[in-house]
């Protein structure tokens, strides 16, 4: 199955739960699309909340069903808990830690700005959006792309930023300074019915 392009705001209150992580998706309307959405919500069997809480970490990083269990395999192999290594792995990813530091208002957004090749991981160009960054690697705007409309933009409509990245605005150059914490992660996610899902 294809990278879904859609609307995002339409798949947040399909599955009831803000995307984009501000709540703006539900603001309006926090209820189901169609006709139908605001009557009622159909109760789900065992295995719909399992898939229900997988599809929402999958849209939330923008991952294809075959990119999601690949990641998935990977963390279930590491050492500790399978869910928050997957977070872990997730939190890793180059496109998302470019949205961590503001460079994009998106996740979809800085997936863009990677593939464009705006962006340097140790001095080095890297275009691929789902290369693992290690804790210690700096992450900034190549030169020529500095004066960037969409990259300033957002810049300007950060407020703030998690602890486990580091960013000068002025250099327009970051690092990710360690792995996430999980309370530091989303708290409405359950990443145990993600394994259920896995193993049943």
């Amino acid at each position: 199955m294809a990278r879904y392009t859609g609307p995002a705001y339409k798949k947040a209150r399909r599955l009831n739960f803000s995307l984009l992580e501000n709540g703006r998706e539900l603001a309006r309307r926090p209820y189901a699309p169609g006709v139908h959405g605001a009557d009622r919500r159909k109760k789900l069997s065992e295995y719909g909340v399992q898939l229900q809480e997988k599809q929402k970490v999958r849209l939330m990083y923008g991952l294809t069903e075959k990119q999601f269990r690949r990641v998935f395999d990977r963390a279930s192999k590491m050492k500790g808990v399978a869910g928050e290594n997957l977070l872990k792995l997730l939190e890793s990813r180059l496109d998302n830690l470019v949205y961590r530091m503001g460079l994009a208002k998106t996740r979809r957004g800085a997936r863009q700005v990677v593939n464009h090749g705006h962006i340097l991981v140790n001095g080095k160009k890297v275009n691929i959006p789902s290369y693992t960054v290690k804790p210690g690697d700096t992450i900034s705007v190549k030169e020529n792309s500095l004066d960037h409309k969409a990259i300033k933009e957002a810049l300007e409509a950060t407020l703030s930023r998690p602890a486990y990245v580091d960013f000068d605005a002025k250099k327009m150059s970051g690092s990710y300074v360690r792995l996430p914490d999980r309370s530091e992660l989303n708290q409405e996610i359950d990443e145990s019915l993600i394994v259920e899902f896995y193993n049943r």
